[in-house]
């Protein structure tokens, strides 16, 4: 990999950011197995606040990750679909998910480890 450029480093983090937020891989991981209504993809990510996943679906939307579409039944529901731009992440989206999946334990464990010295150490 060659050194970038600030600006180019700066655009990049940007772009990650809008990714790696607290639940944008989670939503998009949910979104990536099919079209979903906003209250089945509240259930599938369970404790995201209604508000949390307003925000992440309209930052996801707005980078062009996801499409929302209301569709005219009764009630009026609205749908969110992944898109084309999302749908290039997904294999990297689902290795990530796979790798935090395999190392949860592993990370737990170093977390205790790392607060009981914290504890030690005060």
């Amino acid at each position: 990999m060659t050194a970038a450029s600030p600006e180019t480093l700066e655009l990049n983090r940007l772009i990650l950011e809008e990714i790696t937020t607290k639940w944008s891989l989670l939503v998009l991981g949910c979104l990536c197995s099919g079209p979903l209504r906003f209250n089945a993809l509240r259930r599938a990510n369970d404790g995201i606040t209604q508000k949390a996943l307003t925000q992440c679906l309209r930052r996801l939307e707005a980078n062009g990750f996801i499409t929302r579409s209301v569709v005219s039944t009764a009630p009026v529901a609205v749908l969110y679909e992944i898109a084309p731009l999302g749908r290039s992440l997904e294999p990297h989206l689902r290795a990530i998910l796979k790798w935090a999946d395999d190392h949860r334990e592993e990370i737990r464990s170093h977390q205790a480890v790392y607060a009981n010295k914290q504890q030690i150490d005060n």
